[in-house]
């Protein structure tokens, strides 16, 4: 009996791990290899034509002294600085709106979602670039306010917002994880609280927010990453112009890539980039305890 138990055992764990394969076999491929692959031609001056020609560390000292690498880093971190804050923000307030008993609350949480998934779309970034144009939309709402309109992406700074702004108008998953997050707060809480003579907003920031600290944290890393990834919007909306006042660090690793065909030169800034994540993670992770706090261990983080 106890060796029919281990035969039918393995032959699940086989079935199990034949159902797995294709996503094992797409991860070797597609991010294990690439990785791999990358970090080897770090170090190496390959042009993606002619065979990789070991330079040793050669591209990393490169980039500390490129002043094209040094801007790009820069307007990234603008770029995650004011996405990261602003989007989780935004979120956090419509779904609290969204938690709410309202009629026909169900349709507005399906199209308030709905910018998620078309926000990388190209005619979304033709229509972003309508909309904030000198006669766009938004001048247009300056004017009737008697306000000059503003040269959306004339500029630096506000081009740099203006695609900021598209990143946060696409809210809807991290949305969808903080209202989750919020109908599992525990409803005799805010009626203790009540008893006590407290006001929903003192019960939102002393009791909904230490409550979802470790939904906070997730999205908090989620949008970081992000932000520094990001490609699409600079990309689309205003090709890293004007003056590459929205040329951010992906950018200039594409450009390397595909134009300038500089593929160890761009392994190595991905490195680089890939550090630059890591590190804001971990001191993300490392600071978590400060002000994050679990419902399974009395409340300590």
């Amino acid at each position: 009996m106890k060796k029919t138990n281990i035969t039918n055992y393995k032959k699940e764990s086989w079935i199990g791990l034949l159902y797995i394969t294709p996503w094992i076999i797409g991860f070797l491929v597609f991010t294990m290899y690439p990785i791999v692959a990358s970090f080897y031609l770090s170090f190496t001056d390959y042009d993606l034509l002619n065979a990789p020609i070991m330079v040793g560390i050669d591209n990393f000292k490169k980039i500390f002294g490129d002043k094209e690498f040094l801007k790009a880093l820069g307007v990234t971190g603008k770029y995650v600085f004011i996405v990261v804050p602003l989007k989780l923000a935004f979120s956090l307030f419509v779904a609290f709106i969204l938690n709410m008993s309202l009629k026909g609350i169900n349709f507005f949480r399906t199209a308030y979602y709905i910018p998620s998934i078309l926000g990388s779309n190209v005619a979304i970034a033709i229509l972003w670039k309508f909309i904030f144009s000198t006669d766009g939309l938004v001048n247009q709402v300056l004017a009737v306010m008697n306000i000059a309109p503003v040269s959306w992406f004339g500029q630096p700074t506000p081009a740099l917002f203006t695609i900021a702004l598209l990143r946060v108008w696409e809210f809807g998953s991290t949305m969808v994880i903080f209202l989750a997050a919020l109908k599992e707060v525990p409803g005799d809480l805010y009626e203790a609280a009540s008893v006590d003579g407290s006001n929903k907003f003192r019960n939102f920031f002393n009791i909904t927010i230490p409550i979802i600290t470790p939904v906070i944290f997730f999205n908090f890393i989620m949008q970081l990453i992000h932000a520094f990834q990001e490609f699409n919007a600079p990309y689309l909306v205003t090709s890293g112009g004007p003056m590459k006042g929205t040329y951010l660090l992906p950018m200039l690793i594409y450009d390397h890539t595909f134009k300038y065909y500089n593929m160890g030169y761009a392994s190595a800034m991905s490195w680089i980039l890939f550090i630059i994540i890591m590190t804001f993670t971990l001191i993300t992770f490392r600071s978590s305890k400060y002000w994050v706090f679990y419902n399974d261990n009395g409340g300590e983080s």
